[in-house]
């Protein structure tokens, strides 16, 4: 296929050489209508490129084809046999993903590592979800993906599952064997779904872990703008084989996405296709040159510690993202969220993620010597102004189990059903109706439908003092929780299955 080509973009020049004066959306009228105040801190051209696709950048008929062009050539550079751009995330995509998989009712097997849009894609689609539980570091306090044996395990305890959802990389860079976890799901029949929302450039250079397609994942999700060259909201969901039904999953995805997606995002992801095509490999190469340059320095810099190749050497991850520097700063005597705050508020330097332990720096073909160099200088002043920050009192970090709670409900039962809000103090053995889920990265401690336990309060509430975020719950001070109004551990209630348990 010709990669010169971006047919969106090519549509929009053609738009804008036509002249054409539209009486339908969007109401500002390519900009016209824009407060100049507003355009001088946007500027023009985004108002300018904010073209309906039907009837706008195509015929009312979608006869020249522009969208469906610019996803094969999208399909094509990734070894995808289709693809399908998303302007709503990879928060919609992997419900879509999901939904074409496993619908109402039926059960699927997902990574309990997952983001809070899978947990809401298990409520929205009511899935009944078979948690396969990632693979816990006690010594980084952190979890990484499942390993093949694992979904074996659990594909052969619920032979009604329709497939497998698999999240890798993970928020801090730790890799899933995909092509093992493949192997399994396929002996089995079923799809392998991937939720590689942090993979997006993971097809265009050999030395980067690898690509959910390359490796014979049957479905994949990815959010471009995260560690791609796309605007945010950008994500593609990419198919091959036939384990998953290509229409099943457009019209499923019909379902839940807009009826008036961006030309913004469509654009964006366009061209992000052609460069990646065209300079991907040397742009890879180049920030997998200044990755290693930076983790030369941070290994050096007393107080921090680096997560590199001994997680894969200790059999805690398959591979890890060179692009992806995960730092601990407990021997700094603070927490991930102190170091991050004083970054921002002290140098302008915005880190990716932060827990209780760690911050997180992910690095783009965006990403140059002034860039990394910033970053590492902050680094040497965060150590040295490490002393002067007081302590925020310490977390309770549960044992593995103490964050692998029974499910007692569908999750979907639980959040619709009758609840009350108590004191969290109180809930410890109740079904919790609500998520609740530090962030970022987003994973939720707790989930619809799971039995609340001592150490994940314990653990969330200490958390919150030491600076945790936790913006989805009903009461974000975590004085109270949302539970089911009955006790269903010792009633049992409906919708509990032997799979939930």
């Amino acid at each position: 296929m010709d990669h010169t080509r971006a047919p969106v973009l090519e549509a929009l020049v053609e738009f804008r050489r036509r002249g054409d004066v539209v009486f339908g959306p969007p109401g500002h009228r390519q900009g016209r209508g824009v407060d100049p105040r507003v355009l001088e801190v946007l500027g023009a051209g985004v108002f300018a490129s904010d073209v309906l696709m039907l009837n706008g950048l195509d015929d009312r008929r979608e006869s020249a084809g522009v969208l469906e062009e610019a996803q094969e050539l999208m399909a094509d550079a990734v070894g995808a046999d289709q693809a399908f751009f998303s302007t709503c995330g990879s928060s919609l995509s992997v419900k879509s993903a999901m939904l074409a998989a496993a619908g109402p009712g039926e059960t699927l097997l997902i990574s309990r590592n997952a983001h809070k849009s899978v947990i809401s894609g298990v409520i929205v689609n009511g899935t009944v979800p078979v948690w396969v539980h990632p693979k816990f570091d006690p010594e980084r306090n952190l979890a990484h993906p499942p390993e093949p044996d694992d979904v074996r395990r659990e594909l052969s305890a619920h032979p009604d599952a329709k497939g497998m959802l698999l999240i890798t990389p993970t928020d801090w860079g730790t890799c899933a064997d995909i092509a093992g976890v493949a192997e399994v799901c396929h002996e089995f029949d079923v799809p392998l779904i991937v939720d590689e929302a942090w993979g997006a450039h993971l097809p265009f250079h050999d030395d980067l872990p690898a690509w959910g397609m390359h490796a014979g994942a049957d479905l994949v999700v990815t959010s471009v703008h995260k560690m791609g060259g796309a605007v945010e909201q950008s994500s593609v969901f990419h198919l091959q084989g036939d384990r998953v039904d290509p229409a099943v999953l457009k019209q499923r995805e019909d379902l839940l996405g807009t009826t008036s997606a961006s030309t913004l995002v469509y654009a964006s992801l366009d061209g992000w296709r052609r460069q990646m095509v065209e300079q991907g490999e040397q742009l890879m190469s180049a920030t997998m040159v200044l990755a290693d340059h930076a983790r030369k320095r941070l290994q050096g810099l007393d107080g921090v510690r680096l997560m590199g190749a001994k997680v894969v050497d200790e059999g805690y991850a398959f591979e890890v993202d060179p692009l992806v520097l995960t730092i601990d700063v407990r021997a700094l005597g603070i927490t991930g969220y102190q170091a991050a705050e004083l970054a921002r508020d002290r140098y302008q330097v915005d880190f990716g993620s932060a827990d209780t332990f760690r911050i997180s720096a992910c690095l783009t073909h965006a990403d140059d010597h002034a860039s990394v160099d910033r970053l590492l200088t902050v680094l040497e002043q965060l150590c040295g102004d490490a002393p002067e920050i007081a302590s925020s009192g310490p977390v309770d970090l549960p044992p593995s189990e103490g964050l692998e709670p029974e499910i007692a409900m569908r999750p979907r039962d639980a959040f619709f059903a009758d609840i009350e809000q108590v004191p969290a103090a109180q809930t410890a053995g109740r079904v919790v109706a609500e998520m609740v889920t530090p962030y970022p990265p987003g994973v939720p401690v707790l989930a619809p439908g799971e039995v609340i336990t001592e150490e994940a309060i314990d653990y969330l509430r200490s958390g919150l003092a030491a600076g945790m975020l936790i913006p989805d719950a009903a009461d974000p001070t975590l004085e109270t929780l949302r539970v089911v109004r009955r006790d269903p551990v010792s009633k049992n209630p409906r919708g509990a299955t032997a799979a939930a348990r």
